[in-house]
């Protein structure tokens, strides 16, 4: 059940970058493994699926982390953003010991959620008609 002060627009876009991360990192995929590889594009592809699913996991868990009382809240949301941490730490040293050099696309995909945040961003004061002080 959605929580009664949350604001449409805001749920709208939180619903939608997930799936523009992918599409982002897709379209970018398809220039970087043809210029660089296949394999190299599928990395790209695969940090950008990878940080769609954080986010989700993110906006999921703060959900719920913020719907506890204060001491509760504190000390799950600790606990489950250091086990966000070390497992998104551990796909990056799979991906050192196996594939070295595939590293960087990865963490380029990885990082794609920022231009597509920049992007929202950038649209939605756009669609401002009025800016608050």
């Amino acid at each position: 059940m959605p929580d009664p002060q949350t604001d449409p627009l805001e749920e709208k876009i939180l619903k939608r970058i997930p799936l523009e991360v992918i599409a982002f990192a897709a379209f970018i995929a398809v220039p970087v493994g043809l210029v660089f590889g296949a394999l190299t594009g599928v990395f790209f592809l695969g940090g950008g699926a990878l940080s769609a699913v954080g986010f989700l996991w993110l906006k999921s868990s703060l959900t719920r982390v913020l719907a506890k009382d204060k001491a509760r809240a504190l000390r799950s949301g600790v606990l489950l953003y250091g086990l966000r941490f070390v497992l998104i730490l551990g796909v990056f040293l799979i991906i050192i010991l196996l594939y070295p050099k595939r590293l960087l696309p990865f963490a380029a995909g990885f990082s794609s959620v920022i231009p597509v945040f920049l992007g929202e961003a950038v649209v939605t004061l756009a669609r401002m008609k009025t800016w608050k002080v």
